[in-house]
């Protein structure tokens, strides 16, 4: 049941001003130790090594797409759209604040190593035996089956999960704005008021005004921007990397047996792939700094070279390559072994990919619902057929291979190179 509360509670933010929590199963929720847990994992993972301000938390992001969902629903309510269903809206408030409690540290470099994914974790943190499955089971027994639902994306009403998932949701919106004020860019704005006013349900979708166009251009060429400028940075990507290379060598170890000098819990479990909620909820990034700086002491020195790397921004160099050559790359591969570096861990080739920050791509193999505007005659057409600026910058993988690699220790050995290695590492 919806309880509102005897006073409204407030929230100062720097992107939404002011955030509003007015029923208390909001309240509830946000002082549950899960959600406090997010505080302690940065809303940008290793970004902060490139942009020194990017230092907001999951748990600042988490109220922004709440508020923002709160908004978009007060704009429904008041203009009283009868496509909206109202009886839904604690469950997309709920749904909203919870669908990143699943975060792990580092969060990206953990999942690629450990196979984990996030939304996962938020699905078992809501269901599972935690303080916030004991908040939702109060508003009804079924609650949080159904905030589970919609984090999952299988939640049988489609417009619910458009608001927190799709190519114009909360989530989107307010990472944005946020990511744009803590790394100090400018890319990342955009008018959020105005977005806001000219969306509408019609027809079981989240839509557009064709009257708004120009403001969504104006977020999708912010998203473009952000993607390159900021998520796909090559200095952030190589924070990445060596991170994905300590975690990676630290499994390796653990797998062979070696005794670590220092291994907090729960990382046993994380090693082996049977972490607990109560386990999970332990790891935050406050843990995991402490767990590098340990490491930079082991005996092993590939980890503690690596560890030692990442806490003193000492990251991999890059080059770009135009053209992904297989055999030339082999050939790297072996000399490095022969002196002496691993290239498991001391070479990585990467290429810019990740779902979390895509550019738009309204295909009909996306999964993200795509964004459709709504003309004076009732007429859905998707925004890239009548958007000139979107056409072009709809799909678009502009990104280049870079090959990541010590610069400093390979430099030293480059005569023993051949020639075309040279050349490469040189450029």
């Amino acid at each position: 049941m919806q309880q509102p509360m005897e006073e409204e509670k407030v929230f100062k933010d720097p992107v939404h001003k002011y955030i509003y929590v007015q029923d208390q199963t909001i309240w509830d929720l946000i002082n549950t130790r899960e959600f406090q847990r997010l505080r302690r994992i940065r809303q940008l993972g290793t970004c902060f090594l490139t942009f020194h301000g990017a230092e907001h938390s999951r748990f600042s992001h988490s109220l922004g797409v709440y508020e923002v969902t709160r908004k978009i629903i007060s704009q429904f309510e008041r203009n009283q759209y009868e496509d909206w269903p109202r009886e839904e809206r604690l469950l997309c408030l709920c749904a909203a604040l919870l669908h990143d409690v699943g975060h792990g540290p580092f969060s990206h470099s953990i999942e690629k190593t450990f196979g984990t994914h996030h939304e996962d974790w938020s699905c078992r943190i809501v269901l599972g035996n935690t303080e916030v499955n004991e908040v939702l089971k109060r508003v009804s027994p079924t609650f949080p089956q159904q905030v589970a639902g919609v984090i999952a994306k299988t939640y049988q009403q489609e417009i619910v999960v458009s608001l927190v998932s799709s190519q114009l949701d909360a989530d989107r919106m307010d990472y944005l704005l946020r990511d744009a004020y803590f790394t100090g860019v400018n890319y990342g704005t955009f008018d959020l008021e105005r977005i806001l006013r000219v969306m509408r349900p019609y027809q079981g979708h989240i839509v557009v005004k064709e009257s708004g166009m120009h403001a969504v251009e104006d977020y999708l060429m912010s998203r473009y921007q952000m993607y390159w400028q900021v998520y796909f940075h090559p200095v952030t990507r190589s924070a990445e990397v060596v991170l994905h290379k300590i975690f990676q060598r630290a499994k390796q170890l653990f797998e062979e047996g070696y005794p670590f000098h220092f291994l907090l819990e729960p990382l046993p479990s994380l090693f082996g792939n049977r972490l607990t909620t109560e386990e999970y909820h332990l790891l935050d990034e406050a843990l995991m700094q402490t767990v590098l700086m340990q490491w930079t002491m082991e005996e092993d020195a590939v980890l503690a070279d690596l560890c030692s790397r990442f806490l003193q921004r000492r990251l991999f160099k890059y080059v770009t390559l135009e053209i992904m050559d297989v055999g030339m790359l082999e050939r790297l591969r072996e000399k490095m072994g022969n002196l002496g570096l691993d290239p498991s861990y001391y070479l990585e080739v990467d290429f810019p990919s990740d779902q979390s920050y895509d550019v738009y791509r309204p295909g009909e193999q996306d999964e993200k619902l795509p964004i459709l505007l709504l003309d004076a005659h009732d007429t859905l057409t998707e925004i890239s057929r009548k958007s000139e600026i979107v056409r072009s910058i709809s799909g678009i993988q502009n990104g280049k291979y870079h090959l990541y690699y010590p610069q400093e220790l390979v430099l030293k050995h480059l005569p023993a190179l051949d020639k075309e290695i040279r050349k490469l590492l040189r450029s």
